[in-house]
């Protein structure tokens, strides 16, 4: 995942390069009059490092529009959060500064995604952000069994 500006500058210099290189290395195996299936098979693992490369600086760009989505399960907090960061256009410099923690405390969580962030750490984060935090949970329809009792995931 790109956290910092100077990670996405560098993702994106880099996507330009393996482009070029995965052009050149198209035309190094035409020559060699590879099939159709062998030039797939050999250029696969180029092209999905690519492929994933270019899925990180999407997401980066998305967060920086504050394209964030809604957050469906806590599991996925930590690169919400990020995310938050990166919206606002802060450095993990200025949320350590608006935290009172170190920088590179900031820089471990979210390499860890906010790994085991215990909620008070979540909320404090989000206030430094001025955000509110509201759950909805949609619970399984519960219906009553023809003898009363409840039957559980019916629907």
């Amino acid at each position: 995942m790109i956290r910092t500006e100077a990670e996405y500058q560098r993702a994106v210099r880099d996507l330009g390069r393996d482009r070029e290189v995965m052009l050149s290395q198209r035309d190094q195996l035409k020559a060699l009059e590879l099939s159709v299936d062998e030039m797939a098979r050999a250029m696969q693992p180029m092209e999905s490092f690519y492929e994933q490369l270019k899925e990180e600086v999407e997401m980066y760009e998305r967060m920086k529009r504050g394209d964030l989505g809604a957050l469906y399960n806590l599991t996925s907090i930590g690169r919400w959060l990020i995310g938050l960061r990166i919206a606002h256009g802060m450095s993990q410099r200025e949320l350590s500064e608006r935290l009172d923690v170190s920088e590179s405390q900031v820089s471990r969580d979210e390499k860890n995604e906010y790994y085991g962030i215990t909620v008070e750490r979540a909320q404090r984060i989000l206030e430094a952000f001025g955000a509110r935090f509201k759950a909805e949970i949609e619970e399984p329809v519960i219906e009553a069994h023809p003898d009363g009792s409840e039957l559980v995931g019916a629907a």
